[in-house]
């Protein structure tokens, strides 16, 4: 089965300073409203949250409970508790609502461009970290700011890694281990959601998405 996949980072008025660029991906409550309605029942659709911002909790949570979704949540174990982010009883509260967790590494780092120690706090500590707050092993994650290459997938790999998330954009095949996704963008409409839910990004742009994807691969 084709599946969508669909990233959230932050919804609403941001409480914490925002990274450069990271303001085109935060929508406003109404617009991730009418994303969840339009996907509510749709079992092709996956929900996903990047970067563990409050808001996942604040604002999300019970808007997915409302109309009987579920999500995954990929937190920053670095950022865990500090201002602007999910803290200990939020991930407690996503856990009890039936929400899965999995790792966006440790401090929203580029995977690619990582030292030893780096690569270590962010493949083995993060996953380790967040294992041990939810009481459950966390082998799922979604990769910073959509950068890989040939290296990073087989760090994943080696490091146990069940299921591996990206920005790339686009459907996936429901079972395969690197698994595209289509952030939420701060102009989405409509029209927007109904193209990305029926997989038609046009012809020009699934070629350049086909092409970015086999450069990732290979590279590095």
């Amino acid at each position: 089965m084709t599946v969508v996949n669909l990233t959230v980072h932050g919804i609403g008025t941001p409480v914490r300073e925002l990274e450069p660029g990271e303001d085109r991906t935060w929508v406003t409550v109404g617009q991730f409203e009418q994303v969840l309605d339009a996907v509510a029942g749709d079992e092709r659709v996956r929900i996903t949250f990047d970067d563990g911002n409050a808001s996942d909790v604040e604002i999300a949570l019970p808007r997915l409970v409302e109309r009987g979704l579920t999500a995954e949540f990929f937190l920053l174990a670095g950022r865990i508790g500090q201002p602007g982010s999910v803290d200990a009883d939020g991930v407690r509260a996503l856990l009890a609502a039936g929400m899965r967790i999995g790792s966006h590494g440790w401090a929203h780092r580029d995977w690619r461009r990582l030292d030893h120690q780096l690569v270590l706090q962010e493949f083995l500590d993060a996953p380790k970290a967040l294992a041990e707050l939810t009481g459950q092993p966390v082998t799922r994650v979604a990769v910073p700011f959509g950068s890989y290459d040939r290296r990073v997938l087989t760090r994943l790999r080696h490091a146990g890694v069940t299921r591996a998330y990206t920005s790339d954009g686009g459907p996936a095949r429901e079972h395969t281990w690197l698994q595209p996704r289509t952030s939420l963008r701060h102009d989405l409409g409509p029209q927007w959601i109904k193209d990305v839910l029926a997989g038609a990004p046009g012809l020009k742009r699934q070629a350049r998405r086909a092409c970015a994807k086999l450069v990732k691969r290979v590279r590095g």
